[in-house]
């Protein structure tokens, strides 16, 4: 049986790499060698990568903490006139040694890893070289999900912003949370981040001595989190290397901090309070842990929306990725054999250590991977695709809700276009934002690529190994297919409308190869 690490161990392993980790501003031209021979000088460099983000930049990780001390000890602390310019030592470095760059090659010759997604054309065409759609859903989901190296920078930022909280707060801790841990994060998604102040020590409540504090304006627990979180906006946006665009959001339903860090690239959301966010990101990666179908029908779906509008990175009444994550989740629980379990028999199955009750919400859930049973359920990738989009065509949104508590719908209790159940926080609906012509758009797609897998002229590789004819993922993905969608309603009775034919017409003569 294929063993698994549970995400809090992850973490741990990751924030450990991140504290030995510093983060290194290169010349165009630094030679690779003498680069690392100058930074071994200081100790043993476990890994290290590059890549380009406004500028060439190293991720470099020593084996010892005090080898970046070591390293910290010698470098440059720049200052204007007599003042200091900055208020701590941040591993964020700038290479300013000419020595290291070599002057005679125009080029580096450094391998920059990628930290973005390939542009949709380029992958519609590398997609039409699969022999499967299987294959090209594998295909997808390995090109977009988050590399090692992208991991490991999400949480050296993550490490080098509690640098900067840790001169308030010296035993907080901040972890990456959502898209960025939980499995189903794409290349280039947000960073989102949690400033965890449970872990400072002395909460012995039979202890003979408590300490004194003061909290001004603290009536409540929303605004201790404002008044910690616009201390830690103002200091990041004043010192923070790297920090731009810095708003501090602290009227938002749950406070944040939000900026830019252009050295990795990342946009950025702190936030101080969000425990049942982490409960959700642990649920996410559990499931996606469970079965490796899981993970690949997510990425499918998600990048199948973003080609068609159905999500957007602005705010507004479009379906977000949280919500396609648990209609997918809902889907897979529907399967004649499910092939995951709901959230009510993970419960079943959690332990005393696994109890969590957060605001009075029961976020208890089994963390032992080898308690849960799997049914034997075969379906492949393709099957499940096709399903899914049948599934959803069909769905009456309009009576039901969908709850992955119990892996069954339920009748609305509001009144809204699309109710998605929050799986913790029972009474809301994550899907609340989304309107009625946005629920109608996605139901329209969801028929017409039902529709379009289930033909043979779409559904069959054509061409050999350099064909560039689109078929398949692939014919799902162009974005001539959103042109001239119509409301659910008026479409219900169209089996196989004219403009579908002639869209497979439109893309025989779109796609022919094209010669050198």
């Amino acid at each position: 049986m294929q063993l698994f690490i549970s995400l809090h161990a992850l973490q741990v392993e990751r924030q450990e790499q991140a504290e030995r980790s510093v983060l290194i501003n290169c010349q165009s031209r630094t030679n690779e060698k003498k680069f690392l021979k100058y930074l071994s000088n200081h100790g043993d460099i476990k890994k290290y990568f590059f890549y380009e983000s406004y500028g060439l930049y190293a991720v470099v990780e020593f084996a010892k903490r005090e080898n970046v001390a070591s390293l910290l000890e010698g470098a440059v602390i720049p200052s204007v006139s007599h003042e200091s310019t900055v208020p701590f030592k941040s591993r964020l470095l700038s290479l300013r040694n000419l020595s290291l760059v070599d002057l005679s090659n125009q080029q580096s010759g450094l391998q920059c890893q990628p930290q973005t997604t390939i542009p949709i054309n380029e992958f519609i065409q590398r997609l039409s070289k699969e022999e499967s759609i299987d294959q090209q859903i594998t295909s997808l989901t390995e090109a977009y999900q988050l590399t090692e190296e992208n991991s490991r920078l999400r949480f050296l930022v993550c490490s080098l912003l509690k640098d900067i909280a840790a001169a308030y707060f010296p035993e907080c801790t901040i972890k990456p949370f959502g898209s960025s841990v939980n499995g189903f994060g794409k290349l280039g998604c947000d960073l989102d981040m949690f400033l965890d102040l449970d872990g400072i020590s002395g909460r012995n409540p039979k202890s003979g001595l408590s300490l004194e504090y003061q909290m001004k304006r603290a009536n409540s627990e929303r605004a201790v989190t404002q008044s910690i979180l616009s201390v830690i906006g103002e200091c990041v946006d004043q010192f923070g290397p790297g920090c731009v665009g810095v708003q501090k959001i602290l009227n938002a339903r749950c406070p944040l901090v939000r900026f830019a860090h252009q050295p990795s690239g990342f946009q950025c959301d702190l936030t101080a309070n969000n425990r049942v966010a982490m409960k959700s990101t642990e649920l996410l990666y559990l499931y996606g842990q469970l079965d490796p179908r899981v993970r690949s029908l997510v990425f499918t779906v998600r990048c199948w929306a973003r080609a068609h509008g159905v999500t957007s990175s602005i705010p507004g009444a479009w379906i977000s990725n949280f919500s396609l994550t648990v209609m997918v989740l809902f889907f897979l629980q529907k399967r004649s054999i499910p092939i995951i379990p709901t959230l009510e028999h993970l419960r079943d199955l959690a332990g005393p250590a696994d109890k969590s009750v957060i605001e009075g919400n029961d976020c208890t859930f089994v963390s032992d991977f080898s308690k849960i049973q799997l049914k034997s359920n075969t379906e492949t990738l393709e099957q499940l695709l096709c399903e899914f989009f049948e599934f959803y065509a069909t769905f009456p949104f309009s009576r039901m809700s969908l709850n992955i508590r119990k892996g069954k719908e339920q009748n609305k209790p509001e009144v809204a276009p699309l109710h998605i159940q929050n799986p913790f926080e029972t009474s809301l609906n994550v899907s609340k934002n989304v309107n009625a012509t946005q629920l109608d758009r996605f139901v329209a797609l969801c028929q017409e690529s039902s529709w379009l897998l289930q033909q043979r002229e779409t559904n069959t590789p054509r061409g050999g190994a350099n064909m560039t004819t689109a078929w398949g993922l692939a014919t799902l993905l162009l974005p001539s297919q959103v042109a001239g969608i119509k409301s659910r309603k008026k479409r219900r009775r169209e089996p196989a409308s004219e403009r579908i034919k002639g869209l497979l017409e439109s893309l025989k003569n779109k796609n022919q190869p094209k010669t050198s």
